[in-house]
């Protein structure tokens, strides 16, 4: 048995009381990998942004708000886990100032400044150990496997998971798992829940068997 990180679902970045930035992934593959993860008989640590479905009641699920929230959280369950699957979309960028009380409409248009929030992924990634293992996720709209390859080397993931933005929000998803190579071992086309059986039987062989601890192993 692997204890897997998991995290899903969006972020928030407040710009005052009421208002943020946001996207809508509904957390529906975090959600499905994470079903699939406890039917191989996996313990899953969930960190996931806000949502409406319901998760596996099997897992341990950490709720979060911001990208700071998720990276502080996953950062504390990452080094208790074996690996760690990114199948959150968390905001890419947040207001450089938070403004107290709520923005008046003035009639003019109104100038924000942004600047990028921490990278989960790529900082578990980094940090991770030579028993570990990191799998991302990679949205684009355009060049999706070329961007892919790359994020898989900044990131430092031992496999990506490239899909477009059709996935955000959607019972289906369209994928293809990518090594370290650069080369696509599998492309699947289905439900998030049977994309996630797929994807969870390549981590298992490609991943889990060959880094799982001895003691673990001997329990499985």
């Amino acid at each position: 048995m692997a204890k897997i990180l998991i995290t899903s679902g969006p972020t928030r970045q407040y710009l005052d009381p009421v208002r943020y930035l946001s996207n809508a992934s509904s957390g529906r593959m975090g959600a499905a990998l994470a079903q699939a993860a406890i039917d191989q008989g996996h313990q899953v640590i969930l960190v996931s942004g806000p949502v409406s479905i319901e998760y596996p009641s099997q897992a341990t699920v950490i709720p979060v708000v911001s990208t700071d929230d998720m990276l502080r959280e996953s950062s504390r369950w990452f080094p208790q886990c074996d690996g760690m699957i990114g199948a959150a979309a968390p905001c890419d960028y947040m207001p450089k100032f938070i403004e107290a009380e709520k923005i008046a409409k003035t009639g003019q248009p109104l100038q924000l400044q942004l600047i990028e929030t921490p990278d989960v992924v790529a900082t578990l990634g980094q940090a991770k150990q030579p028993h570990q293992w990191v799998v991302g996720f990679a949205l684009e709209s355009e060049d999706r496997h070329f961007r892919a390859i790359v994020k898989l080397e900044k990131k430092h993931c031992d496999l990506i998971v490239s899909n477009g933005p059709a996935a955000i929000d959607a019972e289906r998803n369209e994928v293809e798992l990518i090594d370290p190579s650069g080369a696509i071992v599998t492309k699947i086309t289905d439900t998030k829940e049977a994309v996630a059986q797929h994807l969870m039987a390549e981590i298992q062989r490609r991943l889990i068997d060959q880094t799982v601890p001895p003691h673990r192993a001997s329990n499985l």
